[in-house]
């Protein structure tokens, strides 16, 4: 009532200084402006008397399952890969398989001209068989003239044995002994001979130089046939029958396509918190996403990027995931089964990075409450101290509840807006 009077007192001190001279009037205006502010003043008062009503939304802490997951933009290979190229540079004789065609390990792929290098090979073959000849010859008459010799060293040391006893029984003369122990010792000279003949290291030597050129050759020849090395699927054939593929060209690609690799890179930071069987997932847009699992982080940084490449491995049923596709791989570096979980809209955060959310008590009271927050995943974020399962949070409004100080807070009326409904309706 006293806000009424002023104004109505305001109008009437306006009203009569129109008949009142220029510079009074200009006296009058000020006082006019005063009483008017002071009617305004007390508008305000009587409105901040009054508690605001707020319609918000709001949603309870619930205790479950949540998920640190780090993401990135991957590129996909193959589980393992051979480009096969020839040892041999020569003409492309044959190819077994085309492109597409499911290949086994040692399967004959291709061979290329090889007519030269096979008559090498018999060639070879041939004088490692002749040295071969020659070298068992050779052992057989050794280890007959060895044993020989043995049997007449054997002879004479019997003979000269007894020759020797039969000297000092005075039944032989010293002739007789000397000329046994002169033949004896030819005996072992003979027997040292046979035995020298049978180390047969140039025979064998000349065997084994044969044998090395023939295997030599068969190597040769091996290499004009392409097999391969893994199991997998033939993804390319880019030359044709006749051609010469220049040195160092592949002339056939084979992947194993049973499973893939998606190489990513993250942060140092995000890198710190994998490891090795993590669990994974690829996703190609619009499809279903495929599990898998940490295969590798990388010991050493990226020296371009600073970052960390970490692998994804995961089955490829029906070879969908082609290598060289872009997909998102999404990696759990923490899982907590049992968590107070609310929404990331409820989450206030002030620039000293404190957290905090408005909780609504059973009559809707709201207040404000200090939190600290652990992991965040998508719209659902951790609270590790400040809540308990139930309390209801402030999600939709929550930023504007916040602007107010804590005695107006207390007062303010709380309507509860279910989810999704508009405003008034």
């Amino acid at each position: 009532m006293k806000c009424t009077k002023s104004v109505r007192f305001s109008g009437g001190a306006m009203f009569h200084a129109t008949r009142w001279n220029a510079r009074r009037g200009v006296w009058l205006l000020g006082i006019v402006s005063l009483v008017v502010g002071g009617a305004s003043g007390c508008a305000t008062k009587e409105a901040a008397d009054e508690a605001p009503s707020v319609t918000v939304q709001a949603a309870p802490a619930e205790n479950k399952a949540i998920q640190r997951e780090v993401t990135a933009d991957a590129i996909l290979y193959p589980k393992d890969q051979a480009a096969l190229v020839p040892k041999i540079n020569a003409p492309i004789q044959k190819f077994y398989v085309d492109r597409g065609s499911p290949v086994h390990t040692g399967q004959l792929l291709a061979e290329v001209e090889n007519r030269d290098i096979a008559s090498a090979v018999a060639d070879n073959q041939g004088a490692y068989q002749q040295a071969e000849a020659s070298y068992q010859t050779a052992l057989q008459k050794a280890q007959q003239d060895l044993t020989l010799a043995k049997q007449q060293l054997d002879a004479q040391q019997r003979l000269y044995d007894n020759r020797e006893s039969l000297l000092k029984q005075g039944a032989a003369s010293a002739k007789d002994v000397e000329d046994t122990r002169i033949a004896l010792t030819q005996a072992q000279n003979q027997y040292q001979v046979a035995q020298k003949q049978y180390d047969l290291r140039a025979a064998e030597g000349q065997l084994m130089s044969a044998k090395a050129k023939a295997s030599g050759a068969e190597a040769q020849l091996s290499y004009t046939k392409i097999v391969s090395p893994i199991n997998g699927v033939v993804t390319d054939r880019p030359f044709y029958v006749g051609e010469t593929a220049p040195i160092g060209s592949p002339i056939l690609t084979v992947m194993d396509l049973s499973q893939v690799v998606a190489r990513a890179h993250v942060s140092q930071q995000e890198a710190a918190a994998l490891k090795v069987g993590d669990a994974a997932s690829l996703s190609l847009p619009g499809g279903t996403p495929v599990p898998g699992s940490v295969s590798l982080v990388s010991p050493a940084l990226d020296p371009n990027s600073t970052t960390v490449e970490v692998w994804v491995q995961a089955r490829n049923p029906g070879m969908q995931l082609k290598p060289g596709a872009s997909v998102k791989v999404s990696m759990v570096a923490e899982k907590v089964a049992h968590a107070i979980v609310i929404p990331a809209q409820a989450l206030l955060t002030s620039p000293d990075g404190a957290g905090s959310v408005i909780v609504l008590d059973s009559s809707n009271v709201p207040h404000k409450q200090k939190v600290e927050t652990g992991i965040r995943n998508g719209n659902d974020v951790q609270i590790t101290q400040g809540l308990k399962a139930g309390e209801r949070v402030v999600t939709v409004g929550a930023f504007e509840l916040d602007k107010e100080d804590p005695d107006v807070l207390q007062k303010t009326k709380i309507q509860v807006q279910a989810p999704g409904t508009a405003e008034g309706q």
